[in-house]
Parts: C-alpha cells; structure tokens; sequence
C-alpha cells in the first residue's frame, strides 16, 4: 500500500462512501485537501479503515470533510478516534455576542462573584469568632493556659509602640479640623463654636475611628503576615500536633490586646486631637488655653465621652478578630501572605465603618445623640 495519502469514491447501497488510504499526515497529506475542497458531490461516509496513520492534521481534515458534508466517519483505529475526538471539541467554536451584552454580562457576574465572596468571608468570620469564644470560655475554666506574656508582648506591639505615630497624627488632626471649621465659620462672625466642633467630633467620632484604621492598618496587618508565616512554615500544624491549640495561643492573645489597648488610645487619641486644636485656637483665634478648657466643659457633655469609649473594645476586638482571621486562611505560597494581609486591613476598617454607623443610629435612638 503507498504511503501518499489518497483517496477514492465509491458508490455502494445508492449511498457516495469516499475511501482514504495512505498515511493522513502532514508530510504525506499532498494535495489532498484542495481536491476535497473542490468535491462536486456530498458523501455520505467516509472510510478510513486503510489509512495506514494519521495524525492531528489528517484527522482536521478528515473532520472538517464529515462537518461540511454531514458525513459519517467509519473505519477509525483507537488512535485515529482519538484524534478526530480531540479535533471535534477543538473545533467548537466560541459562542458571539454583542459587545454591550457581553459588557453588561461581565458586569453583573463580577457583582454577583464579589458578593458571594464578600458573604462567605463573612460567613467564615463568624465561625471564627465562635472558635474564638469557645478558647475564651476554656481558658476561663482553665485560667493556667493563658499565655499572660504573650499578651504583655502584645500590649507593647499594639500599644507603646503605636504611640508615636497616633499621637503625631491625632495632633495634626486636631489643627485640621480647627482650622477648616475656623474658616468655614468665620463666614458668621462664629469663630468661637469651633471648640464646640473640636470637643465633640474629636471625643464621639474621630478620636477612637482614626485610632482604630491606624491599628487596623498597623497591627491587623501584622497579626495577619505573623500568623500567615507561621501557617507557611507548618508551625500552626505542629502546635496542633503537640496538644496546644492555635485558637488559644496564637488568636486570644493578639484579640484580647487590641480589645484591651484600644479604649486607651482611643482616649490618648482624642486627647492630642483636642490639644491641637486648642493651639491653633489659641494662635489663630486668640483664643486663650483657660477659655477653651472652660468653653470645652460647656458644650462637651459626658456621653460624648462614653460612647467613643464604648466603642473603641469593640473596635478592638474586631480588628484583632480579622487580621488573625486572615492569617489563618493563608495557604500555599508567600504571596497568599501579602494578599491576605491586604485583605485584613481592608476587611477591618470595612467592619470598623459599619460599625461606627451603627452605634450612630443606635446612640441617637436611646437619647445620646
């Protein structure tokens, strides 16, 4: 039998059967497919029982013969079915569609996969927030398994440490909001109630929310790599293989720090924020120290106070929460690290925000607004 590929007609049963022979591969195909493009019939079959071997080409060809034709294809060897298997899904074309529909499409299916993933961390949180008060409830039974130095070592990472750059930037703060709202109400002869704007959006709202992003941007960020690297090494397997559990070790510590710590700063926060306000007040309103101080104690009520105190352990505890979160979820290389990282602070000052609406609404409903 020639290696050169050909092909016959044949006509048996009324029915065109085209014959191949040969080998259908590129090297021996010839001018094979020219003369099938230029068939002034249809078959009804195509017989490739004496093709001696085919390869991807003489089986597109083969293919391409049967789809026009709407012929079927008889005779395939297992290798050759194979082919012309693998050259028909090939062969599927990909489906058109308008360009705005396919755009709007799009749209609608990364909205649709955001929320779903944005519900499923949710989800996830939660479940981890019950592991995390199961630990709390253990070590409450079992006071001997708190790792009391590991809290310390948080205090000073969350807390000393953060000093510097909170204070810095509640101070410039503080000087901002005094300086626009002097602006802004100078326009009514009313550069006076810019202590009354300073004492109470520093004390409710700003104090303890700039503080919290500054700890979720700091140490909830730290948390999330520390442990993500830890997860990496295979150190969380190990303390579960040796009887210590990561919930206890590794979460409570860090939450129960930020949940501790942030009511402090919150207050130090707001502190610096009113002393840089009072400064400017007093270079460029001429207002002096003891009249700001007393003006403060005017218009600045109590539960101002409470509630940011109130909110900052909440706070706390949620950014503490989503950083060791994040970091637990970490698998298969470093950069998973870095995206969860980023995920933990945007996570928590998402949450931080949500929250902070929610204790607006809720303040204002039970008479502290």
């Amino acid at each position: 039998m020639t290696v050169e590929a050909d092909f016959i007609e044949l006509e048996e049963g009324g029915e065109r059967i085209m014959r191949f022979s040969g080998r259908l591969t590129i090297a021996r195909i010839g001018d094979v497919p020219q003369r099938l493009s230029e068939l002034p019939y249809s078959p009804a079959r195509i017989d490739i029982s004496n093709v001696e071997r085919v390869d991807t080409v003489g089986a597109w060809v083969v293919h391409k013969l049967a789809r026009d034709h709407g012929a079927q294809i008889v005779g395939a060897s297992d290798h050759a079915d194979r082919l012309l298997r693998q050259v028909s899904i090939a062969d599927d074309p990909a489906k058109s569609f308008d360009e705005d529909e396919g755009r709007l499409h799009r749209i609608i299916a990364r909205i649709g996969a955001s929320t779903l993933e944005a519900l499923s961390g949710l989800k996830g949180l939660l479940a981890f927030f019950g592991g995390l008060l199961i630990a709390t409830a253990s070590v409450i039974r079992h006071p001997g398994r708190m790792r009391f130095n590991a809290v310390v070592q948080r205090f000073e990472t969350v807390g000393v440490s953060a000093l510097g750059i909170i204070g810095l930037m509640s101070f410039l703060i503080g000087i901002v909001i005094a300086q626009q709202g002097a602006v802004q109400l100078r326009q009514f002869g009313a550069e006076v109630f810019t202590i009354n704007l300073i004492g109470r959006i520093t004390t409710r709202e700003l104090g303890v929310l700039m503080t919290a992003i500054m700890v979720a941007g700091r140490s909830g960020s730290a948390f999330a790599a520390q442990i993500g690297s830890m997860k990496l090494a295979e150190e969380v397997d190990a303390m579960r293989t040796i009887g210590v559990p990561p919930m206890q070790a590794l979460v409570l510590p860090r939450v129960l720090a930020t949940t501790l710590l942030m009511p402090l700063l919150g207050f130090y926060s707001t502190f610096l924020m009113i002393v840089g306000g009072g400064l400017l007040c007093w270079i460029g309103l001429g207002i002096p120290p003891e009249t700001f101080i007393l003006r403060l104690r005017e218009v600045v009520p109590m539960t101002d106070l409470w509630v940011g105190l109130i909110k900052a352990p909440v706070f706390g505890m949620i950014i503490g929460l989503t950083g060791c979160y994040q970091g637990m979820q970490v698998r298969g290389n470093n950069e998973e690290v870095g995206n969860r990282t980023t995920t933990a602070v945007v996570q928590a000052i998402f949450l931080v925000i949500v929250l902070d609406a929610f204790f607006a609404v809720f303040f204002s409903s039970v008479g502290w607004g």
